[in-house]
């Protein structure tokens, strides 16, 4: 080996204390919580129940919103009642619209 390679440094896998976080048992095998569907769930009634304050905290109604978005009011309606799903781009641009930050957002998500 030259030179170069003495200089890359491969972190391994199998100290747990490197990884902790990832899931990493040991084994050489990954560990993860089986994703579950979240329709339906106290979490995304959460999110759909912020979403929904965020907007009344800003003092729109749903149809000032929608203007603010482009978009017509029954986007709001589906995204509110769950019917509609948001990517990250979309909530950031909800946010924005309502005069808050994703961060923020999401902050007071976890709370």
């Amino acid at each position: 080996m030259g030179q170069g390679a003495k200089d890359t440094a491969v972190l391994s896998f199998n100290d747990r204390r490197l990884y902790p976080i990832l899931g990493y048992n040991g084994t050489g095998n990954y560990f993860l919580p089986a994703m579950g569907k979240s329709i339906g769930t106290s979490e995304q009634k959460r999110l759909l129940a912020l979403l929904r304050r965020i907007r009344l905290d800003a003092g729109l109604r749903q149809v000032d919103l929608a203007e603010r978005l482009r978009q017509p009011q029954s986007f709001v309606s589906k995204y509110e009642s769950g019917e509609r799903r948001l990517d990250l781009l979309e909530l950031r641009q909800i946010c924005e619209a309502v005069g808050i930050t994703l961060a923020k957002f999401i902050r007071m998500f976890e709370k």
